[in-house]
């Protein structure tokens, strides 16, 4: 094998893993949109707002009311905020795929991107108007203070994965920060070879 074929061959493997890993990444995206997207279309089709309907019990319900805040109806009345910070995540996570090598890094963006996605697009298309759309939320679990949706549970969901990513020192690349090579104390930094044990102070 030429140089020129080792040198092309070792190229490949980062682009081939970056289109693996973007395909990841917005096929997750796809699948939280979607499912958050049609449940919400759903509920607009079948329930009038501050209707509620028991699914299991008082444990779980459905309660249709639309949010202008955040998360879990956080921050009320400051929709434009949200709806710009929403536009920034999305874009910092699409210019990040680039440098994702780990599945789980993938899915976790991807679920975040997909959530992001999700209520940004109530923000651009839902009542009372452009940019400043009230949010779908109907879901309720007894002993939770708010009301959220799908793309919430994507939200918080990939950010919980990526706390437990960070905290395991999981980089972008999927290795670990302790998988790096250490220096032993025996080892003379100004030398090439470790010291003679009689050398030692």
């Amino acid at each position: 094998m030429t140089d020129d074929s080792a040198t092309h061959s070792a190229a490949a493997v980062p682009r081939t893993t970056t289109w693996r890993m973007l395909g990841l990444v917005l096929g997750t995206a796809v699948v939280a949109w979607v499912a958050d997207f049609l449940a919400k279309e759903w509920v607009l089709s079948s329930m009038r707002e501050g209707e509620q309907r028991q699914v299991l019990g008082e444990v779980l319900q459905w309660h249709f009311v639309r949010n202008p805040g955040a998360a879990f109806s956080f921050a009320e009345g400051s929709t434009w905020i949200f709806t710009i910070l929403a536009a920034a995540v999305a874009v910092f996570i699409i210019t990040q795929v680039r440098r994702i090598r780990s599945a789980l890094w993938a899915v976790a963006f991807g679920g975040l991107l997909g959530g992001t996605l999700g209520n940004l697009t109530d923000r651009l298309t839902r009542e009372p108007g452009f940019f400043v759309g009230h949010v779908i939320d109907f879901i309720q679990v007894w002993g939770f203070p708010a009301i959220f949706n799908i793309a919430d549970i994507c939200i918080v969901g990939s950010m919980i994965g990526v706390v437990l990513l960070v905290l395991s020192n999981i980089g972008l690349d999927g290795r670990r920060h302790t998988d790096e090579p250490k220096h032993t104390a025996d080892v003379d930094p100004d030398a090439t070879q470790p010291l003679d044990p009689e050398d030692r102070p």
